[in-house]
This record gives structure tokens, C-alpha cells and sequence, in this order.
């Protein structure tokens, strides 16, 4: 197995004791749900992971060996737990960076939220709350209820605000986004989708995918929504610039950063390709798309900002599989040549790739200025390498705006 973990056990204020290693199937550090399932095997009672303590091994969120803080929500059966020597002060340190769901008691409190919520909606809860995924940038849970299956989703404090963006998208494609039952101060509780992830998502998906976000997009268009984070073009560029000016532990080298700071005069000439500042997704790849065989419905906008919706075709093009890339970017500019006539989406896409990661890594150490020093493996090193890989695409570019704009009208 590539991931394998252990758990502290603790039950309020009490420390119980140490149990693993245990392999897990899935190898992604967030994806908690099977180490939930095995601890209530070994203990026998109802347990919740808190966080993240320590990682030996593996990289970009995957593979090793982690070590979880987990709150049991009954005492453990006798001798289900072992008394070994642990580094208490990671239990008992209290970073003012945690997220709220990362405390029992921050925990509880949106779980109570999310069942009197759900109570008051006639709607209550048919048994435990399941845990998805939990880590710094989202709890994510499973509520069963007798009308099918509600989503609770907790986002930090650098999130967005995901229930007001997906009002936004709603008001012009009410079946684009989910359907938001109730939301609170950086949570909110979410319907059911159907169908399944796609990100083995075929041509004829990506289509109706990406058509429907355009125009969603275009309509939104001149719409700010209020509160919503501004990343238009020559913002952003001042944003990496600050980024490679603040020296923070980056690991790259003077030279990189100075070829860094000269991709970031591409903005002025992105801005004059004519497309539209509008909501951007910003994570806008197809594992964030779930289908039934209808038309994509998109999820999870805790990075949407006010922009350039450029980003939005590079991201999913990374993500596509290689099959349907083409596709992807020829639907794209048709449809924004569709809605915006004047503009050049094909030298946008050309003039963008290297953007895109430079935009990335800003993200990326917001992540890190957010979050708690812990939990720095899920993203240490992200923003050097997508600096990396901007150089890399502004040498070897994937696009050429002819060459796509031919496609198009071919």
C-alpha cells in the first residue's frame, strides 16, 4: 500500500493512546474516510480525524507514512489503544492558524450546526455524519437524511465565499452549480449531486461542459459579485511580482526569479485579447465536474475570484486526458468567439499558459500564510515548482495562437 497511518486518540481533554500502523488503500493524505473505517473497526466506537500531525515519506498530499490527531467520540473498548511515548506538545500546541474543524470542539460545533440546520429545514439527520475528506483547505462530510444524502463542506478563512458564488452562477444557470440548503460563516450545507466525478470525462462531456461555463461565464460578465477577490489580469501580475519580491523560502534561484518577474509583463498583452473580466472557477478541472450523462454540474469554488476566465480552459486542459485536450481548447475559443466577437481567446490561451502556474503559486503560498505549520507538508514546495513550470511552458509552449485559431475555423 503507498499510504499507511497511525493515530493519537483523544477524547476531549484526554489523551488515550496510540494505535497503527495501518494501510489504507487511498493514497491521498485528505481522503480520510477509510482511515475512519478502520479505526472504528479497531476501537469500536465512533471516531472523527482532527488533522494532519506529522508525515514520513510520500509528497504532494500522497504516499508515506501519516501520523492523524483523532478524537473518539466514546471511550475505546479496553486495550483497543497502546500507551507509547508521543510528542505531546503536537497535541497540546494551540496554533491560532487551525482550522476550526482541526479542534474537537470547533468539530462538534459544525456538526450540531449542520444537524439543528438540517432539523429546522424538516430534514433531520437518519444516522452518524460520515467524513469524507478533511485537511487546511476543507471538511467535507456526508449527512444521511430521508430525502437522500446532504453535503457539509467547512472552508478556511482565505476561502471564498462558495454559497455566494454559486448564487451567482445560479442566477443565470440554476443547474450548473448544486443546490445550497443553508450556509453560515465559511460553511454550507449542500445537496446531493447524481452521477459520478469526471475526470475521465469524454469529448462529448467536456463540450457541454465547458459551452455551459462560458456562457454562464459571459453572462456574469461586468457582475461583480461583492466581496469577491479581485484577480484581474494587472492585479495578479502585481501579485507575483510581490510574491518574488517578499524572498519567502520558495527554493528557486535569483535567476529563476528574474525570469519570473519578466513573464509577468504578459498581462498588459493578455488584458488586450478582449476577454471579459467574470467569474473565474480557478480550480476548474473535470474532478470538480459531476454528471449522470446530463451536463456537467461544477463544484467546489473555494478559489473562484474576479478575472481573466482564460485560467479556467488552462487548468482543465492539465487535467484532461490527453484524448480530449484538443477538444476542450477548440470548444473554448468557440464559444467565447461566440459571446465576445471581438476578443482573441486563441492568443489568449498562448500568452496564458506560463500566467496560469505564476497565478498558481500565488494561491499556493496563500495556503501557506494560512494555514498551520503541521500541516505545511500538504503544500510545502507547491509554489517553486509551479514558478518552475512557468518557465518551463514559457520555453516550450504548449500553444500557438494560430495554430489553434486555425483548428477553430477548420
Amino acid at each position: 500500500m503507498s499510504r499507511t497511518f497511525s493515530a493519537w486518540v483523544t477524547s476531549g481533554a484526554d489523551f488515550l493512546g496510540v494505535t497503527g500502523p495501518f494501510p489504507v488503500d487511498v493514497p491521498w493524505w485528505a481522503e480520510v474516510e477509510p482511515v475512519v473505517g478502520r479505526l472504528r473497526r479497531t476501537l469500536g466506537v465512533p471516531v472523527l480525524v482532527l488533522r494532519l500531525l506529522e508525515v514520513d515519506g510520500g509528497e504532494s498530499g500522497r504516499d508515506g507514512h501519516v501520523t492523524y490527531h483523532v478524537e473518539a467520540l466514546e471511550r475505546p473498548v479496553p486495550g483497543a489503544l497502546e500507551q507509547r511515548p508521543v510528542h505531546q506538545g503536537l497535541l497540546d500546541m494551540d496554533d491560532a492558524l487551525r482550522s476550526p474543524w482541526g479542534r474537537a470542539d470547533g468539530l462538534r460545533e459544525l456538526i450540531d450546526w449542520a444537524s439543528e440546520t438540517l432539523a429546522a429545514l424538516g430534514r433531520p439527520m437518519t444516522g452518524p455524519v460520515e467524513q469524507r475528506r478533511t485537511w487546511n483547505l476543507a471538511g467535507l462530510f456526508r449527512l444521511p437524511t430521508g430525502q437522500g444524502p446532504v453535503w457539509l463542506k467547512a472552508t478556511p478563512r482565505f476561502a471564498t465565499d462558495e454559497a455566494a458564488v454559486i448564487a451567482a452562477f445560479a442566477r443565470v444557470d440554476a443547474e450548473l452549480v448544486p443546490t445550497v440548503l443553508a450556509s453560515g460563516e465559511r460553511r454550507v450545507l449542500l445537496e446531493h449531486i447524481p452521477g459520478e466525478d469526471c475526470w475521465a470525462a469524454d469529448a462529448a462531456t467536456v463540450e457541454a461542459g465547458v459551452r455551459r461555463f462560458v456562457a454562464a461565464q459571459a453572462a456574469l460578465a461586468g457582475r461583480r459579485p461583492p466581496g469577491l477577490r479581485d484577480r484581474r489580469d494587472r492585479v495578479l501580475g502585481g501579485l507575483v511580482h510581490e510574491l518574488l519580491d517578499r524572498r519567502v523560502e520558495l527554493d528557486i534561484s535569483d535567476q529563476e526569479r528574474d525570469d519570473a518577474r519578466e513573464l509577468t509583463a504578459r498581462w498588459d498583452r493578455l488584458a488586450a485579447c478582449g476577454l471579459p473580466d467574470t467569474l473565474v472557477h480557478a480550480d476548474f478541472h473535470p474532478g470538480n465536474w459531476r454528471s449522470d450523462g446530463r451536463p456537467p454540474v461544477v463544484v467546489d469554488f473555494a478559489d473562484a475570484h474576479w478575472g481573466n476566465p482564460v485560467l479556467d480552459c488552462l487548468r482543465l486542459y492539465d487535467f484532461l486526458p490527453e484524448a480530449v485536450r484538443p477538444a476542450a481548447v477548440r470548444v473554448w475559443v468557440d464559444a467565447w468567439k461566440t459571446h465576445a466577437p471581438a476578443s482573441d481567446p486563441a492568443r489568449a490561451l498562448a500568452l496564458a499558459e506560463p500566467l496560469a502556474h505564476l497565478s498558481y503559486a500565488v494561491r499556493y503560498q496563500e495556503f501557506l500564510d494560512g494555514i498551520e505549520a503541521s500541516e505545511r507538508p500538504y503544500h510545502a514546495g507547491d509554489p517553486a515548482a509551479v514558478i518552475r513550470r512557468a518557465l518551463w511552458s514559457a520555453a516550450q509552449p504548449g500553444f500557438d495562437s494560430l495554430e489553434v485559431a486555425g483548428e477553430v475555423a477548420g
